[in-house]
């Protein structure tokens, strides 16, 4: 006669189990993380019980996990030498499916004020997904305490479930998955092996496979930072990162407010992207208490920290039913601004403490930081003090902070000034840098054409602005009087015959108050627009009609020779004199970086040349 009791699932109950085995888990393989992560919790819970002094049935049996497969018999079990369930457990934690005895445990643990125990939840919610891939479970399970002994619960997962008498049990809890018939693949060692490894592979017990130790990998960043090595470190670098090259950095921290976060995150010692390689993508794995959430986690970080590789561990994600995502993505944002405030705050540290490892981080990661600048508010203000640039007072290769910029700062100085050329020698000959030379006043040298853009969205800088010298309203403060410079009469006839004679070519032609060696200067006519940023807006095809047709200001030098014989040549031979200033426009848009179409520049140019010569012979 059977001595089995039948149970019936409440309606609401048998709805929510088809929810789970049809549509709450995107891939049946969840189940294997689910199925040891509740054997986790229920070994752990039994630690936590030895410390405290309980006493225990089978007090010597070694904590451990273990699984096998069987692909005769199309199953797969987990065993576990856990605390187990009595009768009225596996009633209430199987028999009702939205109940948690983790999440029971953690409160009466609360109540105790007991915080120590480190647990993952969602006991029988979890325990119900064996069903996506099984078509009958059965728990065989002792409980820890003494006087009970052991049961078999079972059931198809349609209608209900049966609670038998279990002989011979040993402590904890065992559960057989009879998998159907298209599923036997997890009934294939290498298969799960594959799966406990993507997943569970640093739960702090040991788990077997068919006998075998499976996850040999530890999880260091849930250890103190005194207790691991460099070679620990770089060990686990290279199995989470597949790569053989030691990071560059590494930073490992925990805080427990405002969130409970263990992390260990690596800066690979070389860029792949900047390399010229495809976008990379994060790879920082999200965890609860050791146990995969989410590979490459989405929102855990900025885009432009892509590059950083690690694990990262909270207790405080409250998670969906399945784990899979996230139910508060305030959460989530509240932990991307906590792990990027703290990595910023490490990269400031690593600048100040070892600024020549830190010349090498912004070699290979600078235009990630830049790209922060122009795409992350909420620390752009941080990231400005981690931009490094060459500067006109120091030697060339070194670089300077905007923080040591604005501290040797004349007093009487109130904007940041930058230079964009593609090199340093170009940038000390730009006719924009000269005024500066003469007064004395440091510009940094900006050789990446995208980083205007980065100076046009950081703006200012301990709240000095930072100006492109082409736009800076600098002027010399005394322009010394040189023999056979023009007079002031025949500057502004010069101003005159200039405009008319380039016509449309110029919106207007002044005596310029700020050049020293060049003849002329191009200035643009919109005071927010310059000549490289009108190049990244083509380049991005943003130009537009209007940024097309606008049209610059020519400001030319009265000191300097070509100036005074253009002056002259215009009343000897004119049509000589408009090809000469024609040419002096073209060279002062060639300087800005803004003639487009070289081809009658160089054929005007040839025409100069050969009259020249002809002059000549």
């Amino acid at each position: 006669m059977s001595t089995a009791e039948k149970h019936h699932f409440q309606a609401e109950i048998q709805q929510l189990l088809n929810i789970v085995i049809h549509s709450l888990y995107t891939d049946k393989e969840i189940f294997i993380r689910e199925l040891i992560s509740n054997a986790a919790d229920a070994v752990e819970k039994l630690r936590f019980y030895q410390t405290s002094g309980q006493t225990i049935y089978q007090q010597d049996q070694p904590l451990t996990i273990s699984i096998t497969t069987d692909d005769k018999e199309n199953t797969i079990t987990f065993a576990d030498t856990g605390i187990g369930m009595t009768h009225g457990e596996l009633v209430e934690n199987l028999g009702t499916i939205a109940h948690s005895g983790s999440r029971a445990f953690l409160k009466q643990l609360a109540e105790d004020k007991k915080p120590d125990a480190k647990l993952i939840g969602q006991f029988g919610v979890g325990f119900y997904s064996a069903f996506m891939a099984g078509k009958k479970v059965a728990v065989y399970s002792r409980s820890y305490l003494p006087d009970e002994k052991g049961w078999v619960w079972s059931s198809e997962g349609s209608g209900g479930y049966e609670i038998e008498p279990g002989e011979d049990l040993n402590r904890g809890s065992k559960v057989v998955v009879h998998l159907k018939d298209d599923n036997k693949e997890f009934a294939e060692q290498s298969k799960v092996e594959h799966i406990i490894k993507r997943y569970s592979n640093f739960v702090p017990f040991p788990i077997e496979l068919n006998g075998k130790k499976i996850n040999t990998v530890q999880a260091i960043w849930a250890r103190s930072k005194n207790e691991i090595k460099d070679e620990e470190y770089n060990e686990f670098y290279q199995y989470i990162g597949h790569d053989q090259q030691p990071p560059l950095y590494r930073l490992h921290f925990t805080a427990d407010a405002p969130l409970s976060i263990q992390a260990l995150l690596f800066v690979p010692a070389r860029s792949f992207e900047t390399l010229g390689m495809a976008r990379t993508e994060s790879e920082v794995n999200l965890y609860c208490r050791r146990i995969l959430i989410q590979a490459k986690a989405k929102g855990l970080f900025p885009e432009w920290l892509r590059f950083l590789k690690g694990v990262v561990d909270s207790e405080d994600l409250p998670l969906n039913i399945s784990r899979e995502t996230m139910q508060d993505t305030s959460l989530m944002q509240k932990l991307n601004k906590v792990l990027t405030g703290r990595f910023i705050k490490f990269l400031d540290e690593k600048a100040e403490k070892d600024p020549e490892s830190y010349e090498k981080f912004v070699t290979e990661y600078g235009r990630f930081l830049k790209e922060g600048v122009v795409t992350d508010f909420t620390h752009r203000d941080a990231l400005g003090k981690l931009l490094r640039y060459e500067s006109s007072t120091l030697p060339k290769g070194q670089k300077t902070s905007l923080t040591d910029y604005v501290k040797r700062m004349a007093s009487e100085q109130k904007e940041i000034y930058f230079v964009t050329a593609p090199h340093r020698e170009a940038a000390e000959s730009s006719p924009y840098y000269e005024v500066f030379q003469a007064k004395k006043y440091e510009v940094l040298f900006l050789y990446d054409p995208w980083d205007e853009f980065v100076m046009e969205h950081l703006h200012e800088f301990d709240k000095k602005p930072l100006r492109p010298a082409e736009k800076a309203d600098a002027t010399l403060d005394q322009i010394d009087a040189k023999a056979g410079e023009l007079s002031q009469d025949e500057s502004q006839s010069l101003v005159k015959w200039l405009k008319e004679t380039l016509g449309d070519r110029v919106a207007a032609v002044r005596v310029s108050k700020r050049l020293v060696e060049s003849p002329a200067v191009i200035v643009d006519a919109d005071q927010f627009m310059t000549g490289s940023m009108r190049r990244i807006l083509k380049s991005m095809g943003q130009e537009g009609d209007t940024a097309s047709a606008a049209k610059q200001d020519l400001e030319f030098n009265p000191q300097h020779l070509m100036i005074v014989r253009l002056e002259r040549m215009r009343h000897a031979d004119a049509p000589l004199a408009a090809k000469v200033a024609e040419q002096i426009l073209d060279n002062a848009k060639v300087a800005a970086g803004l003639l487009e179409d070289p081809r009658t520049m160089l054929k005007r140019l040839n025409e100069l040349l050969e009259q020249v010569l002809l002059a000549k012979s």
